[in-house]
């Protein structure tokens, strides 16, 4: 995947749409990337909705039902990041589209439909098993529990209620892996937002607290077989015929789950450190809330930028070392990486430069309260720093998941987890509970380098002199937008001030001013971009629209 000395060193953009030898691919990637992450903002947002009502009827750290929920959707959450978000696309994804190239749709779905098969005989005895065994399990989930019996009974149940919710997600990720290797992207995106709407549904009517958090975790279970249900319904439109059968250990099989484990280590190292992570804070109370609260805005980029561009990405270096198309894989790594680095870092600089205000101006109400903020957003300041990593992550995974190498990256997310224990532990007794979100971002940074350098050093792929010249000036950016971000917090109180006179009651000051200067930085970066010349207008426009050649959607099309 390295650069010929001849390729063409024009716009960016430019340069990406003439390596790709096939019209249809041209400025593909990342537009594929803006379906996803345009949906996922909006469940993005509806789930910002769904946690500000949780956290204001469960509260944090004074009621012990909030963290019961939080504990109860930790458990089958670790399972469905992994599955919905990365192992199982990764190994399947690249087989599929294989198949689906090469031995024609009937090939690809007799395997569609055995791996589907297996994925949900093998989730649904995990879950029962996870059942039976939740009220020893919680002794390791949650040791800090132990000495409050109330709650320790709470966690164990309502984490048996939301298990059902593993094997609902195992098969909307098989659904959606297989939209994605058609090229449809709206499904696969616009599901998650049905758990947002039947949450609020079941959260809303709801004033007692235990009473709020049985109703949520009846929620999630209910969610999930209407995200598996429509990821079925978009998978058949897309063409893709599946049919019942018993499970079957066929050579096919064996090699997707010689695949799928070590990809599921692989992806999992993230969301195994977070769960870590949630083990130590089972030690303070309202921790595992405050954990969770900033999950939600520093998770934000790597939903719409990372996870979007690796959906789109995996596929394409499949489909273009299929076909011995290596200047196609350097451009799609390239494209990829400028565009995610423009979207995160900006992101990473207003969670470093505005935790407190964030966090205090959407969350504190009700039972959350103000010293609750305090708490959640000095977690969410180190996190932040980490977001550029976790984001990457998910750009440099497709490179070695698309060569069906997913030993390398389970071999460095290993020594990820093992970084993010001991340094976790070790700042946790030492600093105190600012030192859990520490580890995380420092384990998903040593993780990016250990995969930067093996990516190098094996020749396969390196980024271009153009590429390292935008990342320069994309950091530069960022870097501008952060310190003018610092500035209007330290001028917190004067703006709100200004807020409180201008507006009848005075009623809503802190949430509107947050929002206005979040609106305002979004106004601003782009210009910073343009002006510092990350990313141009005209690159931009390229990277987005439709290009001569493009097939048009059909009518009803899912993408």
């Amino acid at each position: 995947m390295t650069r010929s000395p001849t390729q063409p060193t024009n716009a960016f953009v430019t340069e990406t749409a003439r390596a790709a030898k096939t019209p249809a691919k041209q400025g593909g990637l990342i537009r594929s990337s803006a379906i996803f992450s345009s949906l996922t903002l909006v469940s993005r947002f509806m789930g910002l909705a769904r946690d500000l009502v949780i956290t204001a009827r469960l509260g944090a750290s004074q009621t012990i039902a909030a963290d019961a929920y939080y504990t109860a959707l930790a458990f089958p959450n670790l399972f469905r990041r992994i599955f919905a978000e990365g192992a199982f696309a990764a190994a399947f994804v690249p087989m599929y589209s294989r198949k689906l190239a090469g031995d024609g749709e009937g090939e690809a779905d007799r395997f569609a439909a055995d791996a589907a098969v297996t994925v949900a005989a093998a989730t649904i005895a995990v879950m029962l098993l996870a059942q039976l065994a939740m009220p020893w399990l919680m002794y390791v989930i949650n040791p800090g529990y132990v000495d409050q019996p109330e709650k320790f009974r709470l966690s164990w149940m309502l984490t048996q209620v939301t298990m059902p919710y593993l094997p609902c997600m195992a098969l909307a990720a098989l659904f959606s892996g297989i939209l994605n290797a058609h090229g449809r992207f709206i499904v696969s995106a616009a599901y998650p937002t049905i758990l947002n709407i039947v949450m609020l549904a079941m959260v809303l009517p709801q004033h007692d607290p235990v009473r709020a958090a049985w109703w949520a975790s009846a929620g999630v279970v209910i969610a999930g077989v209407g995200q598996a249900g429509i990821c079925w319904w978009g998978a058949r439109r897309s063409g893709a015929r599946l049919r019942l059968m018993r499970p079957r250990l066929t050579p096919d099989m064996k090699r997707l789950i010689k695949l799928a484990v070590p990809a599921a280590i692989a992806n999992s190292a993230t969301q195994i450190n977070i769960f870590i992570s949630g083990i130590l804070a089972s030690q303070i109370a309202g921790m595992r809330v405050w954990m969770t609260v900033a999950d939600r805005l520093y998770q934000l980029p790597m939903s719409l930028v990372g996870v979007a561009i690796g959906v789109a990405l995996l596929p394409r270096l499949s489909q273009s070392l299929q076909r011995n198309d290596h200047d196609d894989a350097q451009a799609a790594m390239d494209q990829g990486l400028v565009f995610a680095l423009a979207l995160s870092l900006p992101a990473a600089a207003a969670l470093m430069a505005l935790p407190v205000w964030l966090i205090d101006g959407f969350f504190t109400r009700g039972e959350f309260t103000r010293s609750d903020a305090a708490a959640t957003g000095a977690l969410l300041f180190h996190y932040g720093w980490g977001v550029p990593a976790f984001v990457l992550l998910r750009i440099l995974q497709p490179a070695f998941f698309a060569r069906q190498d997913t030993r390398t990256p389970m071999r460095f997310s290993l020594i990820s987890v093992a970084v993010n224990i001991a340094l976790g532990v070790s700042l946790f007794m030492l600093i105190g509970f600012t030192g859990v979100a520490i580890a995380t971002s420092v384990a998903a940074w040593v993780t990016v380098l250990q995969m930067w350098f093996a990516l190098t050093r094996r020749g396969v792929w390196r980024p271009s002199a153009r590429a390292v010249g935008k990342i320069v000036r994309v950091i530069a950016a960022s870097v501008a937008l952060g310190a003018v971000l610092a500035v209007a917090g330290l001028m917190r109180p004067h703006i709100e001030a200004v807020a409180s006179g201008l507006i009848p009651g005075g009623h809503g000051i802190k949430e509107i001013t947050i929002l206005l200067v979040s609106a305002a930085g979004m106004a601003l970066y782009p210009l910073l971009l343009f002006a510092f010349g990350g990313v141009t207008p005209a690159e931009a426009r390229a990277a987005l629209r439709r290009r001569k050649g493009d097939p048009a959607p059909a009518s009803g099309d899912l993408s």
